[in-house]
């Protein structure tokens, strides 16, 4: 009588996902590795990456002017400060939606949209900040509201489209 052992191994593969109320908060895979979304992906976080460094360059800016016995103002550091934080969290977003967050993808594309005219209103209100700061922060508000043109653009759109 003869008697076979199985030695073949088994692997499984576990994957592991976060549901939330809405369970279409992804957009698929294969649709993330296209090579245009990705280049639109590449092209938002340069676009962010810009914004964020822009953002920088007028607090260190600020920073410099303060330590060298110029007059600034709190509103000045505030708003600088508020940029570069805005950054931060607008490039975290990005990545998040590069993974495939539609709802990081959906807050990218009001960011993109709504950020450039709130740092312009805010900016050229008559009498509060000197024009070197309202260039410098132009600047900032151009850089994201270049990104929403590829966020806001078919492709990334159909990438994330809500399914029900």
């Amino acid at each position: 009588m003869e008697t076979h052992t199985d030695t073949t191994s088994h692997t499984h593969t576990t994957v592991h996902t976060h549901t939330t109320a809405d369970t279409h908060i992804t957009a698929g895979a294969g649709r993330l590795e296209s090579p245009h979304i990705r280049q639109a992906f590449g092209t938002v976080r340069a676009l962010v990456g810009a914004y964020g460094v822009l953002g920088v360059g007028v607090l260190v800016t600020v920073a410099v002017l303060a330590m060298t016995g110029h007059a600034v103002t709190s509103f000045m550091w505030g708003r600088s400060a508020g940029v570069c934080a805005s950054a931060a969290v607008t490039y975290w977003l990005t990545g998040r939606a590069a993974h495939g967050a539609r709802w990081a993808y959906l807050r990218m594309r009001i960011i993109s949209l709504v950020m450039p005219p709130a740092i312009i209103a805010i900016d050229v209100l008559p009498g509060t900040l000197p024009a070197w700061f309202i260039l410098l922060q132009a600047g900032c508000a151009l850089a994201i509201g270049a990104a929403a043109f590829p966020l806001n653009g078919a492709r990334l759109r159909a990438t994330f489209v809500k399914t029900r």
